[in-house]
């Protein structure tokens, strides 16, 4: 839901710069919200590192599980499965808030504010694509990139443990 939220807020963004103005106040508001948007990562950081914690244990150990028991119904593994992907799904939503975040720009250079308004719309435009605006974790900006390349390094990881463990 946090992440749903964001989403709505910067679509809110979004919207309020179609209807101003005024790039100036599109740049006040945007620090607004970034700083909101930092505020959040911060809160919710602990919860992210747990359940990634929890993303990177669940399959090795369901591996283990279900070689020492030499083929225990795969059944048996869908719930840990299921949540695996609920997190793999969270941490994508999370991450389409940095995208979103990255496409402001180019709507906010697409407006016109106005005669003689290109050079704070610039200036603005500016501001905002040097924010650096997301979703972090910790110092790292969360993006689609880092979570497919994520998914990448982890889906490795488990083929070799289990390419390991039926060779031995």
């Amino acid at each position: 839901h946090v992440c749903r939220a964001l989403s709505i807020m910067i679509d809110a963004f979004c919207c309020d710069v179609v209807r101003q103005e005024s790039p100036k106040r599109a740049a006040h508001v945007w620090n607004m919200t970034q700083a909101i948007l930092r505020k959040v990562s911060v809160s919710v950081q602990p919860y992210f590192l747990v359940l990634g914690i929890i993303l990177v244990s669940t399959v090795p150990l369901l591996l283990f599980g279900h070689l020492r028991d030499h083929g225990s119904p795969i059944v048996g593994m869908i719930p840990a499965l299921c949540v695996t992907c609920g997190i793999l799904y969270m941490l994508l939503l999370a991450a389409t808030i940095s995208e979103q975040c990255a496409r402001v720009p180019s709507l906010v250079n697409a407006m016109s504010f106005g005669e003689g308004s290109d050079e704070a719309r610039q200036l603005t435009v500016d501001f905002i694509s040097s924010s650096g605006a997301g979703f972090y974790i910790s110092t790292m900006r969360l993006t689609t990139a880092t979570v497919l390349k994520f998914m990448y390094v982890w889906c490795i990881v488990v083929a070799g443990l289990l390419t390991r463990l039926e060779s031995a």
